[in-house]
């Protein structure tokens, strides 16, 4: 028979011959920190590697000191879960590191692309790997997300799938037996390797398609890894101390809150350029109902702290029958005057404009005519569309729409607007705010990758 060639992707990992029966069974409460960590590892892995991405599109090469960082999180990960849920492997508590461990039973390797193709960065992670990604998902039951790291990024492969069907007989059987049966181990560590390299593959890598075999057991066909490869291997060593790793994630997170303060000042930006009518508001508008005698808004609080003329500007409410011979009236009152006019009466309050979510509030007896209550700080009425239009100031609002007459049931459309003279402002400080965090989150990482890159002093 012939020797499987070599894949660049090496895992290889040696089952423990007296495994606890039962510490596997809070293994997941004794991963927790781990999981922790790498749930900001993890962050940090896929900024790094849309970097990657970049520097081999133009480039055609993986940064090396960016490629030692992330075979460093798949590393850690490997050996998480090894000890935990994705095989149950070991009972040595997984060392807090990037670096290759030679004494722990699991390790992993990726031998470095000297260069790899710029065409293929571009398909290779998505188009080329489909078919290994509904491979993977039958292994661990959730296809790429669990190959790279789950939503939380916890690389967390062994929630679903064959992997953790068998690794949880494996587990019952030991319970019982003190024993880990072999030929399960040699099946998920086939899977386990099978998922690494479609791991390794999509995170650009390298361009070594994943061979459709399994290979099973705990030995790579590559061979045994080398005692200290480090040693062994010739070329630069780069240095990925804890202190640059803490930069590169703090770096990530940065970026990651960048991302959002720059979406919302642009998104806002966008509403105050774009979203405003013929006469500068700003409005929401759609179409309401109910068998009661009137509809209102939830309170509006403004407070003093923040000048409510210099956020809001002046505020207009319009309001319309649906049947254009029936007379509406429209007003707006503190919200106290209100809650006391429609004591006891039967009417609803708006909670959501786009979507017409309503509260009801029961009653028996009708309201006072709108127009004789002697509550409202601006009010309108008649057939066809009313509007109120008051500038506004710090208090507690609210909107009331009812019939003229005080009849029950309404059929209105109704929009609101606010002329939001600082939304412009806002937008400029989130933006502001966005590019600063992005700078400061790029510095923390750009510069531990470049200290990471540089060859050391010989002694």
């Amino acid at each position: 028979m012939s020797t499987p060639a070599p894949y660049p992707v090496r895992v290889e990992a040696s089952l423990d011959p007296a495994l606890s029966r039962w510490l596997w069974l809070v293994k997941w409460l004794l991963v927790i920190p781990h999981y922790v960590v790498l749930a900001f590892l993890w962050l940090a892995f896929g900024i790094l590697t849309i970097v990657a991405f970049f520097a081999i599109l133009i480039t055609g090469r993986y940064p090396r000191s960016i490629f030692d960082f992330n075979v460093g999180v798949l590393r850690w990960s490997w050996r998480v879960h090894y000890y935990a849920y994705a095989a149950l492997g070991t009972d040595q508590y997984p060392p807090f590191t990037l670096a290759d461990i030679p004494e722990y039973p699991a390790r992993l390797q990726v031998d470095y692309p000297e260069h790899l193709s710029r065409g293929l960065v571009l398909v290779k992670w998505w188009l080329l790997a489909i078919p290994q990604y509904i491979i993977v998902g039958l292994f661990v039951g959730g296809g790429i997300w669990y190959a790279w790291g789950d939503r939380t990024g916890n690389f967390d492969w062994a929630a679903g799938g064959l992997v953790g069907i068998l690794v949880f007989v494996a587990g019952v059987i030991l319970l019982f037996t003190g024993s880990y049966p072999r030929p399960v181990f040699d099946f998920v560590l086939g899977m386990d390797r099978w998922v690494v390299r479609v791991a390794a593959y999509a995170a650009l890598m390298t361009d070594a398609y994943p061979p459709f075999r399994m290979d099973l057991g705990g030995r790579d066909p590559a061979g045994p890894l080398p005692g200290h490869p480090a040693a062994d291997e010739p070329g630069p060593r780069h240095q990925w101390t804890g202190g640059r790793i803490t930069s590169v994630v703090a770096g990530a997170v940065l970026a990651l809150i960048s991302m959002g303060l720059l979406t919302g000042g642009a998104t806002v930006l966008w509403a105050d350029r774009s979203d405003r009518d013929a006469d500068g508001f700003l409005t929401a508008s759609n179409t309401f109902s109910t068998s009661g005698y009137a509809l209102t808004t939830e309170p509006v609080v403004l407070t003093g702290a923040v000048p409510p003329a210099n956020v809001v500007g002046d505020v207009r409410v319009r309001a319309e029958s649906l049947d254009p011979a029936q007379a509406v009236f429209l007003g707006i009152a503190p919200s106290a005057s209100v809650d006391r006019y429609l004591a006891g009466v039967s009417y609803a309050t708006v909670n959501d404009v786009s979507s017409r979510v309503q509260t009801v509030h029961s009653g028996i007896q009708p309201p006072a005519p709108p127009q004789d209550a002697g509550i409202w700080t601006a009010q309108a009425a008649g057939t066809g569309t009313q509007t109120v239009s008051w500038p506004m100031r710090s208090g507690d609002w609210t909107v009331v729409v009812m019939h003229a007459n005080g009849a029950p049931g309404l059929d209105v459309r109704a929009e609101v607007g606010a002329t939001a003279p600082a939304l412009g402002q806002i937008a400029g400080g989130f933006l502001a705010a966005g590019v600063v965090v992005l700078a400061g989150g790029v510095a923390l990482i750009a510069v531990p990758i470049h200290r990471a890159s540089r060859q050391p002093q010989l002694q």
